[in-house]
């Protein structure tokens, strides 16, 4: 894809004419975010798809390891072996919840960088900027695309006239220790 004739380009920061808008210059700050996000999502998921066959292909390692030495008489090796085997498999099962902790950072960064994508559209729409029902239908697009409790709070409080720090504190006090530990699948 061939980048745009710098010639037949509208005015920006660095060289400002007459045309020069501060919302274009936001909407391209946007679509820098959405790009950056979308390139780092993609390098994320090609080394956890790696990562993902690895783990595959260790466990039904083990397996084969455990199938053998439980085969074998009765000794101090065999007992090692199996023991081994039931640490890599605790291990193993450690890897795939940080592999969904991982999934859930990578729903929660898509849905930023759609967010911002719809942003950046709206705000770089004249006809649409100045109209609050517009705002409204965005806020409810950007909600409804929401899976987990504490993302939707988040969402309301922010909406409500909470700072960043002000959310996050009240998220932090709404989540229980045990709610840290469970693993929502999506």
């Amino acid at each position: 894809m061939a980048l745009p004739d710098p010639q037949n380009l509208p005015s920006t920061a660095f060289k400002p004419d007459l045309d020069w808008s501060q919302v274009r210059e936001t909407v391209m700050m946007l679509n820098l975010a959405v790009a950056q996000i979308v390139h780092s999502l993609q390098d994320g998921d090609e080394s956890i798809t790696a990562l993902g066959d690895s783990f595959t292909a260790m466990v039904g390692n083990i397996e084969m390891a455990r199938s053998a030495a439980s085969e074998l008489a009765e000794s101090v090796e065999q007992e090692t072996i199996l023991s081994n085997c039931a640490m890599a498999s605790a291990k193993m099962q450690e890897a795939i919840v940080a592999f969904q902790f991982y999934d859930r950072l990578s729903q929660r960064l898509s849905h930023v960088a759609k967010s911002l994508s719809a942003l950046g559209t709206l705000v770089g729409d004249q006809a649409r900027l100045y109209n609050p029902y517009e705002w409204r239908g965005l806020q409810e697009k950007i909600k409804s695309r929401y899976t987990l409790e504490t993302e939707r709070r988040m969402f309301e409080a922010i909406l409500t006239g909470a700072s960043v720090e002000e959310a996050m504190h009240l998220l932090a006090q709404a989540q229980s220790p045990q709610q840290d530990d469970d693993i929502e699948l999506f």
